[in-house]
């Protein structure tokens, strides 16, 4: 009895003790964070370290206000030796946040944000800085998200090549691993906009998630703009007049190299040399010794760059089939969609657009095309003059979507929306006709949806 009785006092006592230990380091932490953020560092420095020492596993917001404080530090310091001193800190605060609470953090970005701690202050070689990069990239299945980091890596993937220490190759595949990850951000982020903007349409979007749908745009405004910075500095490391004459010398002792010919093929189709001889040999052999949903696709091209569109249809359908990748697919329904717009078989096409969008929510084009679509069947919709002309109204929907979703072609995408807008009934058409308000619907014809008439 009296041994039940003293394991219950100590029981009790243990809880009471880390009751009383989670107390202070809760008050440790409110301490530093309210220093931090008004940047009396000095106060927060003190707080900060007994944190790292006492409570490591308190909170992540001991790292992410670390971080900050740090990168503040960092920026103001002139002293070479303690910003060195700073950096390590940093470089450790990050490691920490892993450790104690890797459920809350991308390593990829994590370990990104060291990479360019040191890119920035000039720590290590341009090959040591792209190494921790590559590791940045390669310790998660997201990789990396930060859109600045992203270029980095690239860029000092480009330098590295035209210093000949790293080869072309290298730079292909990763040109192709860093452009099929932003792609996949676009597509998270455009699927996030998809239903905010459905919402906002319908009036019931939240203060919050207005921040998003805005947070969502900017950011698919930067990776864009990431997308065509590295397109920008792959265009200028090769084009067709050297990638030729460099891969033909190779052709005959790699013609049956499957992996060679895949990644021959898919620089020669980036670089747009699919007219060339090359192109068409390394893709026809590559087909024979393994038919996949790339030589397909290649194989399609072809056959829709000669107008044999029955073939390249054949032959786009075959890829979509073959692609295991589900993202991968929406440039093939986009060109399948293009076939048939092509055919004037406008409802197999949209369909198609929208396979592509599921796919690939930020493929604005897609869109756009359904827009153009639209307002060319504007006079063989609906029963008169006005209710033809509502058509444009939703082809401006479309296009302004389009923009929205993939912010490199905004301003083409606004100024087709402009121009379906002016061919749209104008205020004195709604006033005289009573529609202010009121719905449209096009289902006498292959669109199918219906338009809201703006209330004047």
């Amino acid at each position: 009895m009296k041994t039940n009785m003293k394991l219950g006092f100590l029981l009790v006592s243990l809880f009471m003790i880390q009751n009383l230990f989670a107390q202070d380091c809760i008050q440790k932490l409110n301490l530093f964070n309210e220093s931090a953020k008004v940047k009396d560092y000095k106060t927060a420095m003190p707080h900060y370290k007994d944190l790292l020492k006492d409570c490591p596993s308190t909170s992540v917001v001991t790292y992410q206000r670390g971080e900050k404080m740090l990168k503040d530090l960092i920026e103001k310091e002139k002293d070479e030796a303690k910003k060195k001193e700073l950096i390590d800190k940093a470089v450790k605060n990050y490691k920490l946040r892993l450790e104690h609470f890797p459920q809350k953090s991308n390593s990829g970005d994590i370990y990104a944000k060291i990479a360019t701690l040191k890119y920035e202050n000039k720590i290590g070689s341009k090959k040591e800085q792209y190494e921790s990069y590559k590791k940045a990239w390669n310790s998660s299945e997201k990789h990396i998200t930060d859109p600045k980091s992203l270029l980095i890596y690239f860029s000092l993937l480009v330098n590295l090549y035209e210093n000949d220490l790293k080869d072309i190759k290298e730079v292909f595949n990763t040109y192709e691993d860093v452009s099929f990850g932003i792609e996949n951000l676009q597509n998270e982020k455009a699927a996030k906009l998809k239903k905010l903007i459905k919402k906002k349409k319908e009036g019931s979007l939240s203060s919050r998630e207005g921040k998003i749908l805005k947070n969502s745009e900017i950011y698919l405004d930067y990776y864009a703009k990431i997308q065509s910075s590295l397109d920008s500095k792959l265009s200028k490391l090769a084009d067709c007049s050297t990638l030729i004459p460099l891969y033909n010398k190779e052709f005959e002792g790699k013609k049956e190299d499957v992996d060679w010919l895949k990644n021959v093929s898919s620089q020669l189709f980036t670089k747009e040399c699919t007219d060339s001889d090359l192109f068409i040999k390394v893709v026809d052999a590559k087909h024979d010794l393994e038919p996949t949903a790339a030589t397909a696709k290649y194989l399609g091209k072809l056959s829709e760059d000669k107008k044999d569109y029955d073939k390249a249809l054949n032959y786009y359908k075959e890829s979509v089939k073959l692609q295991d990748k589900t993202s991968k697919k929406s440039t093939i329904y986009y060109n399948i969609a293009n076939i048939y717009k092509k055919k004037g078989q406008y409802a197999q096409a949209r369909s198609n657009y929208r396979k592509a969008l599921d796919v690939k929510p930020s493929f604005g084009y897609a869109y756009l095309k359904i827009a153009e679509m639209y307002a060319k069947s504007a006079n063989n919709c609906g029963d008169n003059v006005f209710n033809k002309q509502s058509v444009y109204w939703l082809a401006e929907e479309y296009a302004r979507r389009a923009g929205r979703v993939q912010p490199s072609i905004k301003k083409s995408a606004n100024s087709a929306a402009e121009s379906y807008a002016g061919r749209a009934p104008q205020k004195s058409d709604i006033f005289q006709k009573n529609m202010s308000g009121k719905t449209v619907t096009f289902d006498s014809c292959w669109i199918g949806e219906s338009v809201k008439v703006p209330s004047i």
